[in-house]
């Protein structure tokens, strides 16, 4: 089920399925930000990523000597959230442990994705509580798409991510299966400007590790619009597009990270994870505005 929010100057859609935004809709211009989904190509718009993001060898890992199956990115994108709160300006969504993710992870939690609507800038709220008894590993991440270009007489090489501060970064490679493999490339240094071109993603997601920046834009050589994107307290930023001319690009800040060749498999050792204690909570926020 669909559910909006709107004020004078932008219409926001979130799917009760995966909690995940749909619709970003500029409305002046009639303007949409996100990228629809094509089975064909990705069927994905904005997924919510928990309890893991990335991958974990195998498909399984293992908690207190026993042995579970999670595929990539985690259970709460395929699963129906709860509306639990409705207000003009912000929506509220839930998800709980149930038979199905407890046979994939064995912890009861309460997951709330909370968006926000203040004039052109949306907010994303993840409350992670821990239910249970006992402590917990998790992550959890964004996914946005955005469309790439947004205007017909334009080329996707016309835009570009630039980043808050001037940036040494490279990027952590990927094997086949998504798992890490121990070699980097460097692609900014002492820059701020990524250019978008789709050879970038002929090797999977660029993944940054500690960018010095809190802050990026998404923007075009051609047109003055450009969109911000704020994730303080999220370690990992990922672009990604599907490769040979998608017409998107996603831009997703991750509280953890795919897991590399050769671990344990182990949920208490996997690089990144967040550690919640019983009955406290985790909480972080990222920001799309329009500028």
């Amino acid at each position: 089920m669909l559910h909006y929010l709107q004020n004078d100057h932008y219409r926001i859609g979130v799917e009760s399925k995966g909690a995940e935004l749909s619709h970003f809709i500029k409305l002046d211009e009639q303007l949409e930000l996100i990228w629809q989904g094509d089975p064909a190509i990705w069927p994905g718009r904005a997924p919510n990523l928990f309890p893991i993001v990335g991958s974990v060898p195998g498909d399984q890992y293992e908690v207190n000597g026993q042995t579970y199956q999670l595929k990539r990115h985690g259970f709460a994108r395929h699963k129906e959230f709860e509306l639990v709160e409705e207000h003009e300006d912000k929506l509220v969504f839930q998800l709980k442990q149930d038979e199905e993710t407890l046979a994939q992870y064995p912890f009861k939690f309460t997951l709330l994705v909370a968006y926000k609507l203040s004039g052109s800038k949306l907010d994303t709220t993840y409350l992670v509580r821990n239910d249970d008894s006992e402590g917990l590993y998790f992550s959890v991440g964004g996914h946005t798409g955005f469309n790439v270009p947004l205007y017909p007489q334009e080329q996707y090489t016309d835009y570009f991510i630039e980043f808050e501060q001037e940036e040494t970064l490279s990027r952590y490679l990927q094997n086949e299966r998504g798992l890490l493999t121990g070699d980097t490339r460097r692609v900014l240094e002492q820059e701020r400007v990524l250019p978008l071109h789709h050879d970038l993603f002929q090797e999977d997601a660029v993944i940054f590790k500690s960018p010095k920046s809190s802050k990026v834009q998404l923007a075009s050589h051609k047109n003055p619009l450009r969109i911000e994107l704020t994730f303080e307290g999220f370690p990992y930023l990922l672009i990604w597009a599907k490769a040979n001319a998608a017409p998107f690009v996603c831009i997703e800040p991750w509280c953890g990270i795919t897991s590399t060749e050769g671990d344990t498999g182990k949920l208490d050792e996997k690089e990144g994870m967040q550690y919640l204690g019983p009955k406290l909570v985790f909480e972080r926020t990222f920001g799309i505005e329009v500028l």
